[in-house]
């Protein structure tokens, strides 16, 4: 699985329309994309994962958990490749590795178990850095493998709804599906279906300014 993947694929979504044809292929996948894309715009996430490790930078701006220092980063479900590093001087060498072994603590602190990433990087006290250096822009250097190990079910679920309503578009013109003659009208509104936006709730992270 990639960074920013298809949730679903065209094969899942014409069994979910019961498209027995070709004919629609190419507009099938648009509307795939599309959706997953309006997933993540939804929920300032994405849950795919990197295929390598990668370096990504961070900045300390004084958010405590649990009365910690705590740095926000990109999601995370696994430690494989994981190591954080700190650049104390402010000149662009990182030249303090900290570990998950004495000196920090990934956050929230039962991520895993609910089958959620974590957030957060949460320094520990007593450690030997001390603190992390406030404002310093990009002193905290972290090597992971960001992103989700497996797409939630709700998530896929979600993608298959919104795409199903992009993909009925095309016969409404003006925003409009069904008849009023005989009560199918249905108003499809620019915002996201509202059935998706309550499936999307408990995996919604809150605005930052992460990697999306």
């Amino acid at each position: 699985m990639a960074w920013k993947p298809d949730y679903v694929s065209s094969a899942e979504l014409k069994t979910y329309l019961r498209i027995g044809d070709t004919a629609d292929d190419a507009l099938v996948a648009t509307c795939v994309t599309a959706a997953s894309r309006a997933v993540d715009h939804a929920c300032n996430r994405q849950f795919g994962v990197l295929t390598s490790t990668a370096v990504r930078y961070y900045t300390y701006g004084a958010e405590y958990l649990d009365g910690r220092q705590a740095v926000p980063i990109d999601d995370l479900q696994t430690t494989t490749g994981l190591a954080v590093a700190v650049d104390t001087d402010d000149n662009a060498t990182w030249d303090t590795t900290i570990t998950s072994a004495t000196d920090f603590d990934l956050w929230p602190w039962n991520a895993a178990e609910n089958g959620l990433p974590w957030t957060h990087v949460v320094l520990r006290a007593g450690t030997a850095l001390g603190s992390f250096p406030n404002g310093a822009a990009r002193a905290i250097r972290v090597t992971a493998l960001f992103g989700w190990t497996a797409v939630p079910k709700l998530v896929v679920e979600a993608t298959q709804l919104q795409a199903a309503r992009f993909f009925s578009r095309r016969n409404a013109t003006f925003g409009v599906a069904g008849s009023p003659e005989v009560g199918s009208e249905v108003r499809l509104l620019e915002r996201l279906d509202p059935d998706v936006a309550v499936a999307l709730r408990p995996v919604r992270r809150a605005s930052w300014g992460g990697v999306v």
